[in-house]
């Protein structure tokens, strides 16, 4: 653990902006309001058979192991240093920016600065949410052979996506094991040469001025890598489980919605889930929103025989996948906002405290 010394100093409102959060909501309810509005018709409703009902709740229920699954995965990966309540502080605050931004800025800065406010400094709390990430792509590389032999004997993506689909498709899931190779052999290969790519980067002219601080975290990092390195083939087991068993469960909530409305194809719906959960890595909005909805209505819609069902559907998973999460984690990341500015607030006064007690002290002499 570090002194508070040792943590940033900086502002938790630049890691997301509010623009970001009303265009993902706005994109998210205007995709569905276009689905509802292609795919509704009058008196559909009354086809919803009430025994499959508890299927939402479910769903809900496994919305929440998710976000279980995900805290303690972040709680084992600080040794149990953080809290229950600290981990899903993190967990939400780094779901609830992803869930805002584009995919290729993420939640990971976030992360890493809810990490330092739990008492963890720059170096350490970046290591941990890198092998966090690395976690994700492992299980990335492990979903993407099972997606390929699946796809032997399964359509995983439907035909009405085309060429351009399983092009597409290919070159995610090159992508996705190219990138998890690099990861696994930066961080726990070798993690030195991290250092050399981040201290490169900021001997450009406009990164140049941070780049002494810089470099102290990347020893941090470094070190803290060789930590993580040395930790017993069990840790990385349980770590990893963890990590699998929330993206299990993140991959069954579009299925359970599904078949909370009628019957479905089980396995050929999960597969399709598997892929659709990949692809939403590249969606360029914030959260993915507007394309995630239209990625379950290619990928899930020909599945679902009442084409009515399909608005209703997404509208349902939206809800308890997205929502839910953007509620609690502005919560989580709010207590970060707040506990900032009551810190810059009495460091501030202590300043006033120490120039007032000199000013004093150099009137009585």
């Amino acid at each position: 653990m570090a002194d508070n010394e040792d943590q940033i100093k900086t502002n938790p409102n630049k890691y997301f902006s509010k623009k970001y959060l009303f265009i993902s909501i706005g994109l998210s309810i205007a995709t569905m309001a276009f689905l509802i509005y292609l795919t509704y018709t009058p008196g559909v409703l009354e086809h919803l058979k009430l025994k499959r009902m508890p299927g939402i709740v479910i769903a809900i229920i496994v919305s929440f192991m998710r976000l279980w699954f995900s805290a303690a995965k972040i709680r084992a990966l600080s040794e149990n240093s953080l809290s229950w309540l600290a981990s899903f502080r993190v967990m939400l605050s780094w779901d609830f920016t992803s869930s805002i931004t584009p995919s290729t800025i993420g939640g990971a800065p976030m992360a890493t600065y809810a990490m330092t406010k739990e008492g963890f400094n720059v170096g350490q709390s970046t290591a941990i949410i890198l092998y966090s990430v690395l976690l994700d792509q492992l299980w990335f590389a492990l979903a993407v052979p099972i997606l390929l032999i699946s796809g032997l004997f399964f359509e995983v993506v439907p035909n009405n996506t085309g060429m351009v689909g399983h092009v597409s498709m290919a070159m995610l899931y090159i992508g996705l094991l190219s990138y998890a190779g690099l990861m696994a052999y930066g961080v726990l290969k070798n993690p030195n040469a991290i250092k050399k790519v981040v201290n490169f980067l900021f001997k450009l002219p406009f990164l140049r001025r941070w780049r002494e601080q810089v470099s102290k975290e990347t020893d941090n990092l470094v070190e803290y890598s060789h930590e993580l390195r040395k930790k017993p083939t069990s840790f990385l087991l349980k770590t990893f489980f963890l990590s699998t068993m929330s993206w299990l469960c993140r991959i069954a909530l579009p299925t359970i919605v599904v078949l909370s409305l009628l019957p479905a194809d089980v396995i050929l719906s999960t597969l399709r889930s598997l892929a659709m959960n990949l692809a939403f890595l590249i969606m360029p909005t914030p959260g993915g929103s507007g394309g995630v909805e239209g990625l379950f209505a290619i990928f899930q819609g020909p599945l679902i025989d009442r084409k009515a069902f399909i608005g209703l559907a997404v509208f349902a998973w939206r809800i308890i996948s997205y929502y839910i999460t953007v509620g609690l984690g502005m919560m989580a990341t709010t207590w970060y906002i707040n506990r900032s500015v009551v810190e810059l607030r009495s460091e501030s006064d202590n300043s006033k405290k120490t120039i007032e007690s000199e000013v004093s002290s150099t009137d009585t002499v």
